[in-house]
């Protein structure tokens, strides 16, 4: 793809999450006070002490901190970073009146999480991001090697425990709902529905196998050197990737060549390449 057009279909991405993530957050988890960490969270939290909009708090959060990335760490912190600091906020403030529709604090940190894992998701895969605590986990992460999946959590959980104790603890408890269903949703948008496995297939009759796996099932394979850690014998181990449906068709055909092969079958959440999904 021309670099200018994936440039502006990365920017449509970033701001289009930034609305999802804008709009969710007004309907669902502002309109029912339900912290669910991160910056967007901290708003809350001030709105209810002070009644600041949320959307100027993000503001003033975010871009101390855009400037601080951009000083101690570079670059990295470009121009798709500030374009979501800077949208997410004004959607915030142009949605504010949008009315919510539900009553119920499960339904909307339920789809409160939906709504913002989607528009997270969205950014991302624009290979931006929406600025907040991602950019003090990096910070973190850089100066003190704390893991930035260990810091992520940490701040996050040190948000939705102040909404725990200023606000209810009911209120937190709604806010870990939130939080998990954001989760999984960005694991749905960055990998898709589409799980595959991959089986590795230890066997005597490796070569009439791989014949097999290449005709019958119609799939290609990679041989993988192997050694037994008793016998240390040098022997095939056979890496095949396949459809969710084809799982059964790849055992009844292993076991018709030879029943005593050695099968290892796992999940993998995302192949690229021929055959299945095309790289982006």
């Amino acid at each position: 793809m021309h670099p200018v057009l994936l440039g502006v279909m990365e920017y449509t991405l970033v701001i289009l999450g930034s609305f999802s993530i804008a709009v969710s957050f007004n309907l669902f988890l502002l309109a029912h006070q339900i912290a669910s960490g991160g910056v967007s969270g901290i708003s809350i939290l001030v709105e209810h002490f002070t009644g600041i909009e949320p959307a100027y708090t993000q503001w003033a959060i975010n871009i101390p901190l855009f400037i601080l990335g951009i000083v101690l760490v570079g670059k990295d912190f470009g121009y798709k970073v500030l374009c979501g600091i800077f949208f997410l906020p004004l959607f915030i403030l142009l949605t504010k009146s949008w009315p919510s529709p539900t009553d119920n604090p499960l339904l909307a940190s339920i789809y409160g999480g939906l709504g913002i894992g989607l528009g997270l998701g969205l950014v991302y895969r624009g290979r931006g991001s929406t600025g907040g605590l991602d950019l003090v986990a990096q910070l973190i992460n850089r100066f003190t090697g704390i893991s930035y999946h260990l810091a992520v959590p940490m701040l996050d959980g040190i948000v939705i425990l102040c909404a725990g104790i200023f606000l209810s603890p009911e209120k937190a408890l709604y806010a870990l709902i939130g939080l998990f269903v954001t989760s999984k949703t960005i694991d749905v948008i960055q990998v898709g529905f589409g799980f595959s496995k991959v089986a590795f297939i230890i066997s005597n009759e490796a070569d009439r196998l791989e014949e097999a796996i290449l005709h019958d099932l119609d799939r290609g394979l990679t041989e993988l050197q192997g050694k037994g850690g008793f016998t240390k014998e040098e022997r095939k181990v056979l890496m095949v990737v396949v459809s969710q449906t084809e799982v059964s068709k790849l055992k009844v055909l292993v076991r018709s060549v030879d029943p005593s092969a050695f099968v290892i079958i796992s999940d993998t959440k995302e192949v690229l390449g021929e055959g299945f999904k095309l790289h982006t």
